[in-house]
């Protein structure tokens, strides 16, 4: 045997062997070929099935790009927050990090799925845990959560998206399309948008239950408000709101001569989104500060008294005992609009409520941050009798206590503060004894057959019980008893314009009331929106347009034809009283309801 040629071949079978290896695949990087048995892939990676063969991937929990190429191993995919995730529906281990992408969790069933309040995708397979849905919101967005008609707790609201926690009528909450309060804020004289305008709603009460909504640059605005459910789900038809919209260079509505009318849940409409309540009412003309009053600041802060927050009337009082206002919403927030500079205590009001008073000092820019606190000081009480008298057309009344920094003599209203009227809400219904209940630190104008309720105070000045009383509340609050019976006696029948709230005109209308039938003459005065009085029927006022109107014989009615200004988009209130001039003095005996009476100018032709 030819021992060299033996070694020559071991030899050369040493180097096909070393060659065989250098060959094998040497991965640098994710994404490259590998073998199980070869060299390691980079560090954080795997050698998997991908590729022609194996390729070097990264293992769920492991850092990856968004957006380029996705080497995340096996069906993992790489999330929003750059690993590689376990996709929705696909299998997963209970063990911790479950490595489900973005926020779903691996469930029992071993499935990675979107939990209660996680986001989802209302147009794509649904992925949520257990028997929850995904909902869409109102923006597009998805949430999953309890499916429509699902027990809930409002406490811990876990509505699927698009739907709210509801009170059932019959006792309990569960989860239905919200009721929804849909309109526009606009311009009274341009007709154009009002954007950035604040609207929130309020219940019977004067109490906000809704957050504030801001109008879009088409002035437009939607709120979500509290409806109890029936059975099936339909709005209870018994509910009632009114709506308060404020902005910088506009005066708040309701406000002057200006009252809100309730909206009601009966009115809402079932549609993609929920129950809509959309109509005139939910449209709100807001009219222009006078031009001296444009570009003022505002104040705004928060109330802090936990659930007694919301529906608090914030008042900005000045050396003048002159009040600037707003109410709180839902979370104790305000802003009070057009406050001119100067030095001012804000005070809150509310029934049950005592707040201790901050001082805000205004000059060019808004003020933020004046929040209020509540104080341990007790409540008071405010109470008195009224005797209703020549009244056939009217039995009941209502008292209510107005803040006197807000009350207005021309108006004759100002600002009732939430719970500081009898009965609390609801019809009138006092006819002698009265008694407003937990009242807060503050003066007062104590107002009987404010509303329309076919009464008003007695307007004779020459007897007592007439006046209007003011009381000063201290803090801690008191008994306080009134010494005067208030005198209420039947009003004069607003007939037109303006019977039941304020009535568009294009000409100059007829103003017409019911006669009195006891009456010697008749006065009447008409005032715009900025309490100017722009016209006068009189003997007893000068600078009138023409003499008190005689008495009438056998006609139901008394009109007298308008001939004031009428300025497009302002409001007008005309008021007419009866006068008796029995002995030669005359004096008056009654006069029409101080909300009614209303008018504004639409489109003159």
């Amino acid at each position: 045997m030819n021992f060299r040629k033996l070694s020559w071949l071991k030899g050369a079978a040493f180097s096909l062997a070393f060659a065989a290896i250098g060959c094998g695949p040497t991965p640098e990087k994710i994404g490259d070929a590998c073998e199980t048995d070869g060299d390691p892939c980079p560090s954080g990676a795997v050698c998997a099935p991908g590729g022609e063969d194996h390729i070097c991937q990264i293992p769920p929990g492991g850092s990856c790009t968004q957006g380029g190429t996705d080497y995340c191993q096996g069906s993992t995919v790489c999330g929003p927050d750059n690993t590689c995730s376990i996709p929705l529906g696909e299998a997963c281990e209970s063990a911790t990090p479950d490595h489900c992408i973005a926020d779903a969790v691996c469930t029992d069933a071993k499935i990675c799925e979107i939990p209660v309040g996680g986001a989802c995708d209302p147009a794509g397979p649904d992925h949520c845990q257990g028997d929850n849905v995904c909902g869409q919101n109102l923006d597009g967005t998805g949430t999953c959560g309890i499916a429509e008609g699902g027990a809930c707790d409002p406490a811990n609201n876990q509505c699927a998206g698009g739907l709210t926690c509801a009170e059932l009528a019959a006792g309990g909450n569960a989860c239905y399309p919200p009721v929804l309060i849909k309109g526009m804020v606009f311009d009274s004289q341009t007709k154009g948008p009002v954007v950035d305008a604040q609207v929130m709603a309020l219940d019977d009460q004067g109490a906000s239950v809704s957050d504030v909504a801001i109008t879009d640059d088409k002035g437009n605005y939607l709120l979500a408000v509290p409806v109890p459910r029936q059975d099936d789900g339909v709005p209870a038809p018994d509910v009632a709101f009114t709506l308060r919209a404020s902005a910088t260079d506009y005066q708040t509505f309701p406000g002057g001569l200006r009252t809100a009318l309730p909206i009601l849940s009966s009115e809402a409409k079932s549609d993609v989104d929920g129950w809509n309540i959309k109509s005139t009412l939910t449209d709100i003309a807001l009219i222009g500060v006078p031009a001296d009053q444009k570009g003022l600041p505002s104040i705004s802060g928060k109330v802090a008294a936990d659930d007694l927050s919301a529906g608090v009337l914030v008042v900005a009082e000045d050396a003048m005992n002159r009040g600037f206002s707003a109410i709180t919403d839902k979370s104790g927030a305000y802003t009070i609009f057009n406050v001119p500079a100067g030095a001012y205590t804000v005070r809150g009001y509310a029934a049950g409520l005592q707040l201790t008073p901050a001082s805000a000092d205004v000059a060019m820019a808004n003020l933020t941050g004046i929040d209020l606190a509540r104080s341990d000081n007790g409540l008071g009480v405010v109470s008195g009798n009224l005797n209703i008298v020549n009244a056939p057309g009217g039995s009941a009344t209502s008292v209510v206590l107005v803040v006197a920094s807000t009350f207005s003599d021309t108006f004759v209203r100002g600002e009732v503060p939430r719970g500081l009227r009898t009965p609390l809400s609801g019809p009138p219904n006092v006819t002698a004894a009265f008694s407003i209940k937990d009242v807060p630190e503050g003066r007062y104008k104590v107002l009987a057959a404010f509303e329309n309720d076919k009464l008003v105070r007695d307007p004779d000045p020459n007897i007592a019980g007439t006046q209007i009383v003011e009381v000063n509340m201290p803090s801690p609050g008191v008994d306080m008893p009134l010494s005067d019976s208030f005198k209420i006696t039947e009003a004069l029948t607003v007939v037109s314009p303006g019977a039941d709230k304020a009535e568009a005109v294009t000409t100059a209308p007829m103003l017409t009331w019911a006669d009195d039938s006891s009456e010697d003459f008749y006065t009447v005065v008409v005032y715009n929106a900025y309490g100017e009085l722009v016209w006068c029927l009189s003997d007893q006022m000068m600078g009138c347009a023409g003499s008190s109107i005689p008495g009438v014989s056998g006609e139901p009615n008394v009109s007298v034809p308008y001939g004031g200004p009428l300025e497009t988009g302002m409001y007008y209130q005309f008021r007419a009283t009866a006068w008796r001039a029995s002995g030669g003095t005359p004096g008056p005996i009654s006069n029409t309801e101080d909300l009614r009476g209303v008018f504004y100018v639409d489109v003159m032709p």
